[in-house]
């Protein structure tokens, strides 16, 4: 469930994009009509309704995603301020300029701070924040743990270099096959890192010692 609730702005952009593609006309009016004024000069092509219909659909979803935890009296994950964050900034500005340009670099840029988050708190303030989030469920070796942070810092930065090179080499001009890549592609990469890193740990988990009645 942790899963889906995570992937949720992204599973709403990907809707709201395929929609827009597919009820161009219908995508067109509604840009129009509740983003009219946050649009530089008032307007935009039919062409380019769908990546404004799907980002501004985005931004809200992440809104609601983090409503939704401080409502439950949830913390929010500071990853997922930062997610706010470069969504409302990358997404604001590909709304206003409705340049679609600046979406495509909202992946990297995240992957990309994640990246330097973690490496910080890891090498400068010695702070393993992916120990910290995963040591309730499993024990490992201190020299593991610190394999573990390396490993996801080396994979956020590649994900990011990946995204620029499918959004502006492989998939230039085709913004329909990025988003495809965007919705299951990474995410596709994102599981298999996982199921992978689950393998490779697996021979390093320690059990928790038994209590002595």
């Amino acid at each position: 469930m942790k899963f889906l609730f995570d992937l949720f702005p992204v599973i709403l952009f990907f809707i709201a994009y395929r929609f827009g593609t597919s009820n161009q006309d219908t995508a067109h009016a509604l840009a129009l009509e509740y983003m009219g004024g946050l649009i530089a000069g008032g307007s935009i092509t039919p062409e380019q309704s769908p990546i404004i219909l799907a980002t501004a659909v985005g931004i809200v979803a992440t809104v609601l995603q983090i409503g939704y935890l401080l409502v439950r009296g949830r913390k929010v994950d500071g990853m997922l301020w930062l997610s706010l964050a470069v969504i409302v900034v990358m997404g604001g500005a590909t709304i206003y300029f409705h340049d679609e340009n600046f979406i495509k670099w909202k992946p990297t840029i995240l992957y990309w701070a994640f990246a330097v988050v973690l490496f910080v708190a890891q090498v400068v303030f010695r702070k393993n924040l992916m120990r910290k989030g995963m040591e309730a469920q499993i024990k490992l070796p201190d020299a593991v743990w610190d394999r573990v942070g390396y490993a996801w810092i080396a994979f956020m930065a590649a994900m990011g270099v990946l995204n620029l090179v499918m959004a502006f080499i492989v998939f230039k001009g085709n913004t329909s096959a990025w988003v495809s890549f965007k919705m299951f592609g990474a995410t596709g990469l994102f599981f298999a890192f996982v199921v992978i890193q689950t393998l490779m740990l697996s021979k390093h988990m320690q059990e928790e010692p038994e209590d002595i009645v």
